[in-house]
């Protein structure tokens, strides 16, 4: 028998509603330490889009969440196979897919959902032939503002990170830089509008949008280096990992993506999320 979206979803989400506020939006993403909400409308509680971390990123200026969220956002039905969601979510990049009865919103499938899915099956195709998103390695001397650029432009999640010689010796996140800059969480926190209580925001959820911070207030970041701040010695997969192995990698740690190492101990590629559950779209 198949395994159905409403096997491995995410019942009851958080979600926004409209009308409603950017800062209302922001509220919840942080409290949750979520990077995306499906909309629902306040009259009837019926799916009206989507609003990601990235929606809020692109339109600083604009302060109604109807007005910044995806109308035309995919959904998918709970009785709806596996596969067919991870197709949709794979030939859209998305985090986020919507299930609905109808109108009426019943859950939420992410890329993680999926990974044990493929994990289970025990696919023992090489990393290597499912590898599709382009590398990006940055200079473990940069600064954290070239970091920032260089994650914006590539639309990347993750770099990995590079000494004199080549080597790998690190991987940063756009998380990391936000996380851990000096600016003061309790400033930013009141800044975005959430107040002095630290009960009602979580430091993982604020990292999640602290982007917005920077780059709406025109704050710089900190003159820090790369390897300052950069995770030491990543979790890496060698180019013949099963790809069941690397989804049980990913899922266990929470990661989004992992470097490739080929013969030579050289990083090769990132696969990320997308790729791994992509078997399923071929399988």
């Amino acid at each position: 028998m198949p395994t159905t979206v409403g096997d491995v979803m995410t019942s009851n989400p958080i979600v926004a509603q409209v009308p409603g506020s950017r800062q209302e939006v922001l509220k919840i993403m942080v409290q949750h330490n979520l990077t995306g909400l499906p909309v629902v409308r306040r009259s009837d509680g019926s799916l009206a889009g989507m609003i990601t971390r990235q929606d809020i990123f692109d339109r600083p200026d604009e302060e109604q969440a109807a007005l910044i969220m995806q109308r035309e956002h995919p959904s998918i039905s709970p009785k709806a196979t596996v596969e067919e969601a991870a197709k949709i979510l794979v030939e859209g990049t998305m985090r986020h897919l919507p299930v609905v009865e109808g109108k009426r919103l019943v859950g939420i499938l992410t890329p993680t959902d999926l990974l044990c899915i493929v994990e289970k099956r025990n696919i023992d195709l090489p990393v290597e032939k499912v590898i599709r998103s382009p590398c990006v390695p940055i200079f473990q001397e940069s600064t954290l503002a070239v970091a920032n650029v260089i994650l914006r432009v590539s639309k990347s999640s993750a770099l990995p990170v590079l000494d004199e010689q080549g080597k790998l010796t690190g991987i940063i996140t756009d998380r990391d830089i936000f996380n851990k800059a000096y600016l003061d969480g309790a400033d930013a926190a009141a800044a975005l509008g959430f107040g002095d209580d630290e009960n009602h925001w979580s430091w993982d959820g604020l990292s999640n949008v602290m982007k917005l911070w920077y780059e709406v207030s025109k704050v710089e970041l900190p003159g820090m280096l790369i390897k300052e701040l950069m995770v030491h010695d990543p979790t890496t997969v060698f180019k013949k990992t099963a790809i069941s192995e690397a989804a049980r990698i990913m899922r266990k740690n929470d990661f989004g993506q992992l470097p490739v190492r080929d013969n030579k101990d050289r990083l090769l590629a990132m696969i990320y999320d997308h790729d791994i559950i992509s078997v399923l779209v071929k399988e």
